[in-house]
């Protein structure tokens, strides 16, 4: 008997073994293929990001032909907000040390002479500064190994232009910076590929999302025409804080750490670039409008509002507590959130969910609005009051002198006719609408199940309280709430669609995601069906690259050249000059002369300095236009004739858009056309090509 017992012992002991080895065995090949799968999804993703970077860099490339242009053509080719913004990075560069590049930058009398302003808190300049540090510390550990970091040669630029000296390589400050930026947003697709396949739970979903993205990537990106831009450096930085916003909202329990790694991203992406408080604040809106249809608790709100305050914060201080930042409306947006958790315990006494929900949104509205005009009154600060009076101008007949400024360029219109139907060619519009729907129908009947089982069960209403209580599928709901207001964005402002098409293409990812698309059938057929809608993105989106890829040009302004060569040899360097804002960029970056006024339209004293200096294109008197240079300390005024001619479309020519604010002057003579007949007594003219006048204040 004992010896039956050893057996049947043994005999379990060996199945125990066995069960053992088999789990074993079972977890190491899940762990193999998790590997596997892990090495798969970043090998795809190094490779999105290396294509998107040679794409863009071949592009500008093709369009410039930057590498056989001169120092001063590279220059001259980065106009109006591009050249304002390498002129610091240049600046920093060419400084003895970087404290003294960062001093001349804090304490800055040329840009607005003759004040004194910090072009770093007004500027949004951090990538600038960590660009020459960066540039600087490459060609010191070259100098070290004595390792040549540029290559140089003489390009004979025939149609009788002088022949000029060009250098490329990383070791030339312009090619440095560019190649920084392109770099970037190889990483930035790096990033987009891993959130499609985070956000669709599928390799799959992250290749439909990239495919997407460079398919369409006329409508989603302009960092290959414009890399000095502000979105150039921000965007990347926002698609990784969509990405870390999207985890929070699916972690069933997220810790305060993950409100710092919002607020690291948030910051990021805010101080290189002052619209990007707008972008957050919509987030902000869609993330309480999860909250308010109670897909997501309290908790997660918190978690999400701390950490964007709490970027918000580190970016005022590192801006040197800027005003545009304290008078935001996403600041106003981030209190008001604060106060409506507040007062959520009075909220729930009001029973009806409907009742909380319309409450809540009033309350949002309002308070944002109010405690933005309030702080705004408090501190008598005016930066951004030509945002208010831009959304005025897209509801109402109203007008001014600035908007219209604004409204006249075809980047600040409303939405083209023609977005909307490239991106329906590439299918991109279709896809996302498909996500779009399965995501309401899933929810909608993930609600009725909900109301079903409430119902009988006869629980509690849930108008309680959420400390910690969600809902399955709380990412989605946010992401169409943000597609919305992305939506509306490029809808009012075409420059806007630059947030919408990438989230478009991200929102496709979600085709691959089998607890949208289950019910399609097997993985088979699903995938089947992917490939046959990726077949025909590819089929308008092949034409499209190429036909980017197609666009070959070699940059050339020789009035520009020859305005810049007259400026260095025959003025005074304390020279101060005026004029159009894009002259002004390239006359500070190339000349290093004073300038009255620039491109960087977000201050309100930077604006009444322009419309002084624009005064040479309205109908004033001629003394009058010289009392208002004078004021400004101005030697020499720059006119273009074609600013006096150009009418890109009817009520925008110069002298038109000046009518609204001149109704005394309205039928008389622009004054441009009389200071390029005969400037005296007033003026004198000193110089004059096909393009530019250059008058001396007498």
């Amino acid at each position: 008997m004992a010896a039956k017992k050893r057996k049947g012992f043994a005999a379990s002991d060996q199945n125990h073994k066995s069960s053992r080895l088999e789990s074993k065995k079972v977890r190491k090949s899940s762990t193999a293929n998790d590997l596997v799968y892990y090495i798969a999804v970043f090998t795809i993703a190094i490779t999105a990001g290396v294509l998107h970077r040679n794409h863009v860099s071949k592009m500008f490339e093709n369009d410039k032909h930057f590498s056989h242009l001169s120092t001063l053509e590279r220059e001259l080719s980065f106009r109006t907000e591009m050249g304002l913004y390498y002129s610091y990075y240049k600046t920093m560069v060419d400084s003895p040390t970087l404290k003294d590049g960062l001093m001349d930058i804090m304490m800055d009398n040329v840009t607005e002479y003759p004040q004194v302003i910090n072009t770093l808190k007004r500027f949004n300049l951090y990538p600038e500064i960590l660009l020459a540090v960066g540039y600087r510390s490459y060609e010191a550990v070259n100098a070290f190994f004595q390792r040549e970091t540029k290559q140089c040669w003489r390009v004979n630029r025939g149609e009788g232009l002088s022949p000029v000296d060009s250098c490329e390589g990383l070791g030339e400050p312009s090619y440095f910076y560019v190649e920084s930026v392109f770099a970037l947003h190889g990483i930035m697709m790096f990033v987009f590929f891993l959130f499609g396949v985070y956000f669709s739970d599928s390799i799959f979903g992250g290749i439909l999302a990239v495919t997407a993205f460079f398919c369409n990537h006329g409508e989603c990106t302009r960092v290959h025409w414009t890399p000095p831009l502000r979105e150039s450096f921000a965007f990347p930085f926002f698609i990784m804080e969509m990405f870390i916003v999207t985890h929070v909202l699916r972690t069933n329990r997220p810790m305060w750490r993950h409100s710092l790694i919002v607020a690291i991203a948030a910051t990021l992406f805010m101080i290189p670039w002052q619209f990007a408080q707008f972008a957050l604040m919509t987030q902000t809106m869609s993330v309480f409008a999860t909250y308010m249809l109670n897909f997501i608790g309290s908790r997660k709100l918190k978690v999400i509002v701390f950490g964007q305050l709490l970027g918000w914060l580190i970016s005022w201080t590192l801006l040197f507590m800027n005003e545009m930042l304290l008078t935001s409306f996403y600041f106003s947006c981030l209190i008001t959130v604060l106060v409506i958790m507040f007062l959520e315990p009075l909220l729930v006494k009001l029973r009806l969910r409907i009742l909380i929900m319309f409450t809540q949104g009033c309350l949002l509205l309002m308070g944002t609005v109010g405690f933005k005009i309030m702080i705004g009154k408090v501190l008598k600060i005016a930066d951004d009051a030509h945002i208010g009076d831009l959304l005025l101008t897209k509801f109402t007949n109203f007008k001014n002198f600035h908007t219209m400024l604004y409204t006249c360029a075809v980047e600040f219109d409303f939405m083209e006719a023609e977005t909307p139907i490239r991106v329906l060619k590439t299918l991109l519009a279709p896809g996302v609408l498909v996500s779009v729907l399965a995501i309401i129908i899933l929810v909608v009947y993930q609600e009725w199940l909900s109301w079903k089982r409430k119902k009988s069960a006869k629980g509690k209403s849930d108008d309680s309280l959420r400390e910690d209580k969600s809902k399955p599928y709380a990412e989605l709901v946010y992401h169409i709430f943000q597609l919305l207001a992305f939506t509306a964005m490029a809808v009012l402002i075409m420059r806007l669609k630059l947030f919408w098409t990438p989230h478009l293409c991200l929102m496709t990812s979600l085709l691959a995601y089998r607890q949208l698309f289950g019910w399609v059938g097997n993985k088979e057929r699903h995938f089947a069906l992917l490939a046959l809608y990726l077949a025909g993105t590819m089929y308008q989106g092949y034409k499209n690259i190429s036909h980017q890829l197609s666009i070959v040009g070699e940059f050339s302004n020789v009035p520009l050249e020859q305005l810049v060569e007259w400026i260095v040899y025959n003025t005074d360097k304390n020279a101060v000059f005026a004029g159009a804002m894009p002259t002004m960029a390239t006359v500070k970056l190339c000349t290093k002369r004073p300038i009255v006024n620039h491109p960087h339209y977000e201050d309100v004293g930077l604006r009444e300095r322009t419309m002084k200096v624009y005064s040479m294109y309205s109908r004033k008197p001629v003394k009058d236009v010289k009392k208002n240079l004078v004021d400004l300390h101005v030697d020499y005024a720059i006119l273009e004739g074609s600013w006096c001619r150009k009418r890109p479309r009817e009520g925008c020519a110069m002298p038109e858009i000046w009518d609204l604010s001149d109704k005394v002057n309205q039928n008389k003579k622009p004054v441009c056309l009389t200071l390029n007949e005969n400037a005296e007594p007033y003026f004198k003219t000193v110089y004059r090509n096909e393009v530019y006048t250059v008058l001396k204040v007498q």
